[in-house]
């Protein structure tokens, strides 16, 4: 039996989509941190940036161009993470539509948004399912997907995330229930953080960021690397063995009520 106390994860092979920047970037160097090797996918070159942070720390990561519209290119990341590694071991869909910033009521709301934000967020999960459970199964494998307050509380003026958001929980709970047999646990988490829309956000309104300060109980929104990195490295390693079907709130206590 392994150590259950082992927080390593040696030997482990993780997929994580979006990990050009932000949050994709911090959880690439908190999971390489612990020793996983990381297929970092993304659709834009600064995927090479986070391959060359991951190796100047001693770590292991490669790049694979990954638009997560795209099937193939969805396909052709988990293919590459067992070329590369030999293995897959976990996956972490945290890639977001581009338009996922943006305020804009449900009347406003074009088809290719509607259609960017189900591509993005939904079908991807569903292609990175199927493509990957073969790899999964039998090997005490992960699926993590990353979700919102506006999944599970809605959100003014962005009804397409919200909505996307939401169905990813439930494809979470589905998946957990179906992958169960073949010892596959199947996560979700809703995280807080600067990312660089946000740090952009705090340069344009010098005012938002103490205001966001004074919303989330423990003082300060997180930090991509050091808060949300080491849950999603938590769940895609040993220690999570029994969790399943699951969302995690990770916020600073920002929403109590999820």
């Amino acid at each position: 039996m392994s150590n259950l106390h082992d927080t390593s994860l040696k030997g482990r092979t993780i997929l994580v989509t979006g990990a050009g920047a932000g949050l994709g970037r911090g959880i690439c160097l908190a999971c390489a941190e612990l020793g996983a090797a990381i297929i970092v996918a993304s659709p834009r070159e600064n995927g090479v940036e986070t391959v060359r942070e991951v190796t100047d720390r001693g770590g292991q990561a490669t790049w694979i161009r990954a638009d997560a519209t795209v099937d193939s290119d969805l396909e052709a990341a988990v293919a590459a993470a067992v070329d590369t590694y030999g293995s897959l071991d976990a996956v972490v869909h945290n890639a977001t539509s581009r338009y996922s910033a943006a305020a804009t009521p449900i009347e406003q709301v074009s088809l290719e948004e509607w259609d960017d934000h189900v591509a993005v967020s939904l079908r991807a999960a569903y292609v990175l399912a199927r493509a990957s459970l073969p790899h999964l199964a039998g090997r005490d494998g992960r699926f993590v997907l990353m979700t919102s307050p506006a999944g599970m509380e809605g959100a003014t003026d962005r009804p397409a995330y919200s909505a996307v958001k939401g169905a990813i929980r439930g494809f979470t709970k589905s998946l957990a229930l179906e992958w169960g047999k073949h010892g596959v646990a199947v996560t979700c988490v809703s995280p807080l953080a600067v990312t660089p829309a946000l740090a952009n956000a705090y340069k344009a309104s010098p005012q938002l960021e103490e205001k966001l300060r004074t919303l989330v109980p423990l003082g300060r929104v997180g930090d991509s690397e050091t808060d949300i990195g080491p849950v999603i490295a938590f769940l895609t390693g040993p220690g999570s063995r029994y969790v399943t079907g699951q969302t995690l709130v990770v916020d600073g206590g920002r929403f109590l009520g999820l």
